[in-house]
């Protein structure tokens, strides 16, 4: 039974299990009959060739209140273009798809690149800017969802629970996060967000003291969630990082922008399952190692333009904190998981552990070797500034490449 806990810095909006689906569906037609429902799926090709998102489109085919979905498409090429057209026509919502790697989006890049203003890599945070400007470019308010396309264990209550806190016109949110317990095959999982970013969090208190944005970000009980949902006038103003701290640079946006009461976090699921990605230790550039790094850099970035000062002996200070608080973590975890019929691997989670502590220094390098790096992306204010018919552009490329 969920608990009704409140930290007191972001609310927290509980499943009490007191309500069912269709009630809150009905509300949501209504709501978005004056604030229009969009959602944005950011995907790979590969993911339309797993079954995770099969049942996903079979879940949002039975949305009533949603007005749009737009899906950011990522390495296809014009055939796998084509399938995908065909894929997703079994939506009955009116559904866009931006293909980012067909002539005209690729176009459009090249326009940002003269003025210097292109994300500067692949990746999900790309994908998901992209489709806030063609979002922009509609100029119509309501509220844009955002959920990854490889969950496993989705429904469709999932979304009308994401969204509810924002689409009611007497909630005083404009920003909801997705929250839920990791757990699948009778283990516990969520390995980045328990044995990275809460003992880190932790640790960072320790070694540079109290601070505002770090009671904000522990706050929250899954800060890596990819499920967020938002009123659409934030899109213009916020800047996102490219790489895998897209996450918390939502979150480090919403923190600069809008007061606390703004922001909500609601409960979306039961038990959440998804793609899982390799450790890979060997390689920084890939699976929860490179995520790591991506997202700790994202966390010194936003604390250094707070005015705090990092230096080798604090990264070296911090990670010995950190591994500390991490190992301290892994054991208090497989009490939990053991008290609830699971399993942990304490092997494995201590090794998750050694190579999050190795990466909280090489994080830190790379932040004290390129103090000038603009590591996320301009805002669409910005770039409306520069270019004015751009999202204009976007919206045409869309319209060419669905009549091609």
């Amino acid at each position: 039974m969920a608990d009704f806990h409140q930290n007191g810095v972001v609310a927290t909006l509980h499943n009490l299990r007191e309500r069912d689906l269709d009630r809150m569906e009905k509300e949501l037609a209504v709501f978005a009959s004056s604030r229009p429902i969009t959602l944005i799926l950011p995907s790979l090709y590969s993911e339309l060739e797993a079954p995770a998102l099969e049942h996903i489109v079979s879940e949002l085919s039975q949305v009533p209140y949603i007005s749009e979905i737009v899906i950011g498409l990522d390495q296809a090429d014009q055939a796998q273009f084509q399938h995908a057209r065909q894929y997703f026509s079994r939506l009955p919502q009116k559904h866009t798809i931006l293909w980012h790697d067909g002539p005209r989006l690729r176009a459009v890049d090249e326009k940002l690149k003269a003025q210097d203003l292109s994300p500067d890599q692949p990746g999900k945070g790309r994908n998901v800017w992209f489709c806030m400007g063609y979002l922009l470019g509609a100029r119509q308010p309501g509220v844009v969802a955002l959920h990854d396309c490889d969950i496993v264990t989705y429904s469709r209550e999932m979304l009308a629970r994401l969204v509810y806190p924002v689409a009611n016109p007497r909630f005083p949110y404009v920003f909801s996060k997705g929250y839920y317990p990791r757990i699948a095959d009778r283990s516990l999982n969520g390995r980045v967000t328990r044995l990275l970013v809460t003992p880190l969090l932790l640790s960072l208190e320790k070694v540079i003291g109290h601070h505002p944005y770090i009671d904000y970000l522990k706050a929250f009980r899954y800060p890596l969630a990819g499920e967020f949902a938002m009123q659409t006038h934030i899109l213009s103003d916020i800047r996102i990082p490219s790489d895998w701290g897209l996450e918390i640079g939502v979150l480090s946006e919403l923190w600069r922008n809008y007061s606390n009461h703004s922001i909500c976090q609601v409960d979306i699921a039961d038990a959440y399952d998804h793609k899982h990605q390799p450790l890979s230790p060997e390689d920084a550039a890939r699976g929860l190692s490179r995520m790591s790094i991506d997202i700790t850099k994202a966390l010194y970035r936003k604390l250094a333009t707070d005015g705090v000062v990092f230096s080798q002996d604090a990264f070296r200070t911090l990670k010995a904190t950190y591994y500390r608080t991490a190992l301290d973590l892994v054991e208090t975890y497989h009490h939990d998981a053991r008290m609830n019929g699971l399993t942990t691997d304490r092997h494995r989670e201590e090794q998750a552990v050694e190579l999050f502590a190795a990466n909280l220094i090489e994080a830190g390098n790379v932040y004290l070797d390129n103090p000038n790096a603009t590591p996320f992306m301009p805002s669409w204010n910005r770039v409306q500034s520069a270019l004015p018919d751009l999202i204009r552009d976007i919206q045409e490329a869309a319209r060419l490449d669905a009549d091609s």
